[in-house]
């Protein structure tokens, strides 16, 4: 609860709230007025390693990422909250302190746009033992990775210990299966590494298959058990959507 003001006393106010320097000095009962504290910090978390650096349908990944997390900024200083920004790679490549105001939302904007990042690798846990140092208050972190990375599960649970966190996880739907084309050159993006593979082979596919499928769930679980609210957005698909669901769960919720 937050002081808003000073006004008369009325019938039924509670006497523990009366102002006693204020009716000292008008020789009439005054009482303070309290509000609940709405302002919130928000902090954006975005993943700019290579493997964002991918897209088969509507747009790439880092794009899709661009545009949820500049939705996310626009509402927060609608709501009059204070916004954050936080780029990692496998490490923090960059940080914006949250602030309010205008002319620095059209900073983030530009910073989400131009931004390019030093490292083409991945490291959360480092990203969030940062934010666990850094933002001393109480503040709601989304996370806006595809979550292909080594586990981040000890650093998750302590970040989530201190901070609502809010994961979006944003792949791509062929990032989910291989196409059966012949032989294909598979390029990734964080190690430089490049490996050819026969992709008509049915053990190949179900093979790649299988490891998009346990590594979903191993993420969902690593979610649930950290007590992380989260929702999976394609990057096929309106985002807008997802978002609405999550949200209206929380609210439900809360």
């Amino acid at each position: 609860m937050a002081f808003s003001e000073v006004r008369e006393y009325q019938y039924g106010d509670e006497i523990r709230s009366i102002d006693w320097n204020v009716t000292a000095r008008f020789n009439h009962p005054y009482v303070k007025v309290f509000e609940e504290e709405r302002e919130l910090t928000v902090m954006l978390m975005i993943d700019v390693s290579g493997s964002n650096e991918f897209g088969t349908r509507k747009q790439f990944k880092e794009e899709q990422m661009t545009e949820i997390a500049a939705v996310l900024a626009f509402s927060a200083i609608n709501n009059n909250d204070k916004v954050g920004v936080i780029f990692f790679s496998d490490k923090v490549e960059k940080f914006i302190p949250p602030k309010k105001g205008t002319s620095h939302i059209l900073r983030i904007i530009r910073e989400l746009v131009d931004f390019k990042a030093e490292s083409r690798k991945t490291n959360l846990s480092e990203a969030l033992r940062f934010l666990t140092n850094a933002i001393k208050k109480r503040c709601t972190a989304f996370i806006i990775s595809d979550f292909i990375d080594s586990p981040f599960e000890k650093s998750l649970q302590i970040a989530s210990g201190k901070h609502d966190i809010v994961a979006l996880r944003v792949y791509d739907p062929r990032e989910t299966e291989l196409p059966a084309v012949g032989i294909i050159e598979i390029f990734d993006r964080e190690s430089g590494e490049t490996r050819w593979i026969d992709s008509s082979e049915n053990r190949v596919r179900n093979s790649y298959r299988d490891w998009w499928i346990n590594h979903s769930r191993n993420v969902e679980a690593i979610f649930t058990r950290c007590g992380v609210d989260t929702t999976a957005i394609r990057t096929d698909q309106d985002y807008v959507k997802p978002l609405l669901k999550i949200f209206s769960q929380r609210e439900l919720r809360y």
